[in-house]
């Protein structure tokens, strides 16, 4: 019996609820509807004994190095509960209010540091977004530390950044309604600064515009230009 069809991991329990559900369980989506109380620890010691293998194999003496010896088990615990998080935690509570003043005016917000890890190689994604709305008076608005912890939950996964935006434009609109919705993200990829090409200099700068933003080009211009000065300040 391979890995896959041992009963005794708790991987393959969460998978067949899945798969029974017609779900999709790709690196960057939330599973977390499919996994029960309690269930998360047990993944957590799958990892930890599967990552003291993947050592092993590295040829790796966890026994005896001092340096090693709790490595698969704090790696295991940053993956489920840290930098992946965003994968088996329900989305955060967020207060929405409605817009009693109707506001109609351009919102930025950011830049807001956000952190992932490309979904090739595991290696570290570290950037910023910014995000601009455009309210309408049946909007809802969202406090500002929200945005911050929303866009967390969303990149806490292994992720592309081509695909992260597009993932925080689709959940800000559902949450708020706009007008209009702009976000841009600038990153810095290890997946080529610390191997490949080894460039340090290289960064990804990517938008995604709904609504208003992506009709009117001066409101457009007025983000990006606005945007561009807190980028320089």
């Amino acid at each position: 019996m391979n890995d896959s069809q041992d009963s005794s991991y708790i991987s393959n329990h969460i998978r067949k609820r899945i798969e029974l559900a017609g779900a999709r369980y790709y690196a960057n989506d939330n599973i977390s509807e499919f996994i029960n109380p309690g269930e998360l620890d047990l993944l957590q010691q799958e990892v930890q004994e599967k990552l003291k293998e993947v050592l092993k194999s590295l040829v790796i003496d966890t026994e005896r190095d001092h340096n090693t010896n709790e490595t698969a088990k704090r790696v295991a615990k940053m993956f489920i509960k840290e930098v992946f998080a965003g994968r088996y935690h329900p989305m955060p509570a967020t207060t929405e209010f409605p817009n009693v003043e109707k506001l109609n005016e351009l919102i930025i917000v950011g830049p807001i540091q956000v952190r992932s890890a490309c979904s090739h190689h595991l290696c570290p994604i570290m950037g910023k977004v910014w995000v601009g709305i455009m309210p309408n008076e049946k909007s809802n608005l969202i406090g500002l530390s929200k945005y911050a912890r929303l866009i967390a939950w969303v990149m806490e996964r292994p992720q592309i950044q081509e695909e992260a935006i597009t993932q925080i434009a689709d959940l800000l609109v559902k949450k708020m309604q706009p007008d209009g919705l702009a976000v841009v993200m600038e990153a810095d990829h290890f997946c080529m600064q610390w191997r490949g090409v080894k460039d340090m200099g290289s960064k990804m700068i990517n938008s995604v515009m709904r609504g208003s933003f992506l009709r009117d080009s001066d409101l457009r211009k007025e983000f990006l230009s606005l945007m561009n000065n807190n980028r320089k300040s």
